[in-house]
């Protein structure tokens, strides 16, 4: 090989390496996944994640990249040792991050790479990460948000306090804690893509009337449908329109009208399995979770896999951090609303006798979130 031709790829490999991190910065996963070979690799044994070929590379990416508040990545070049059609070298690592369950530091790694030429030059056959130094001192600094807000050490107190304080107010969380404030266009953003990375198929439309659309697109005419108990199907037309005509075998009507100590069982059966189930939640996480509170238990069966089809109808408000700012989000917002809701209808006070997490969604096109970006229901 002539001195030209070294050159050359030792210019296209150094690109190479910029371009990795441009990509992770930028959250471009399908940039990221076309740097590597079609079998190339991935392997983070620390994190752990083992990610092989450029789909796996691209989804993991995804997964990953969902649980970031913010993340920053500062690569250094080290050595680069070029052997014909192939290349071995190491990338040396600065990065700080802070996740939405409030993780957070700093660390030094360092990538063992294996490089390969290909039709479509130089790729990365395999990056090995090796951690060398990680510091999880809570970071004095912060991401500043979309709307201006800071979303740095108000997303640590978010899932619990912030480091040596109370609990974090309004203004150090950019709103999060206001449970009845729709959540910005990123976080909207960041929650679509981290319910897809779950399992989820997840929609973002602009308003209650586009869901209402949506869903009849969804269920087929004739389908039996179980709506949950719900603030946001009621104010929308939602549970109207499946419950009081006549395009779907409804279920709820039809058990609301049975005799609980006589046809309990066939009550039980006809909500636990319907084609479809319609209702809302009390929360998603930015992380991809869902978070279904009850007093009776009733509708939890159709949630968990019962129901053929389930659709969530989810408010703007409704979006969080992470799981325990969701069960806040529960106790402190939608809990005392229903009570007053649960008095005025039937004289006695709600509770949250029952809990459902949803993380993922294992059966893949079951679960629909109708995301919005307007605020409704509690």
């Amino acid at each position: 090989m002539n001195d030209f031709q070294e050159i050359a790829d030792r210019v296209e490999i150094e690109a190479l390496l910029g371009e990795f991190t441009d990509a992770v910065m930028m959250r471009d996963r399908a940039r990221l996944a076309a740097l590597f070979t079609t079998d190339g690799a991935l392997r983070m044994p620390n994190v752990p994640v083992e990610l092989v070929g450029r789909e796996e590379i691209r989804t993991g990416a995804e997964r990953l990249q969902s649980r970031w508040d913010f993340f920053v990545q500062n690569s250094h070049l080290g050595t680069i040792q070029l052997d014909g059609d192939t290349a071995t070298g190491r990338t040396y690592m600065h990065e700080l991050a802070r996740t939405l369950d409030g993780l957070e530091g700093v660390n030094f790694a360092i990538y063992h790479d294996t490089y390969r030429r290909t039709p479509e030059g130089w790729k990365f056959a395999e990056r090995v990460y090796e951690v060398r130094y990680v510091d999880t001192t809570p970071l004095g600094g912060s991401a500043p948000g979309a709307n201006g807000h800071i979303h740095g050490a108000g997303h640590a107190g978010e899932s619990g306090h912030a480091p040596g304080t109370g609990r974090a107010d309004a203004s150090a969380t950019g709103a999060a804690d206001d449970f009845a404030e729709p959540a910005s266009a990123e976080r909207l953003d960041r929650t679509i893509e981290a319910l897809r990375a779950n399992g989820f198929t997840a929609e973002l439309h602009d308003d209650a009337a586009a869901a209402r659309a949506r869903i009849k697109e969804l269920i087929p005419p004739g389908a039996r449908v179980f709506t949950g108990a719900s603030e946001t199907l009621r104010l929308s037309g939602i549970e109207e329109d499946i419950n009081a005509g006549d395009r779907y075998q409804a279920i709820r009507p039809r058990v609301l009208k049975m005799d609980r100590a006589t046809e309990f069982d066939e009550i039980r059966r006809l909500v636990a399995a319907p084609d479809a189930f319609v209702a809302s939640i009390a929360a998603v996480t930015e992380t991809g979770s869902l978070v279904i509170a009850s007093g009776s238990g009733s509708q939890l069966p159709a949630c968990a896999g019962g129901a053929a089809s389930a659709i969530w109808v989810v408010g703007a408000q409704k979006v969080v951090p992470d799981l325990s700012t969701a069960l806040r989000r529960v106790e402190e917002h939608a809990l005392p609303l229903e009570n007053e809701r649960a008095q005025a209808v039937y004289g006695q006070p709600s509770a949250v006798n029952r809990l459902l997490v949803l993380n993922a969604e294992p059966q893949p096109g079951r679960s629909t979130v109708l995301l919005l970006r307007e605020a409704i229901g509690f």
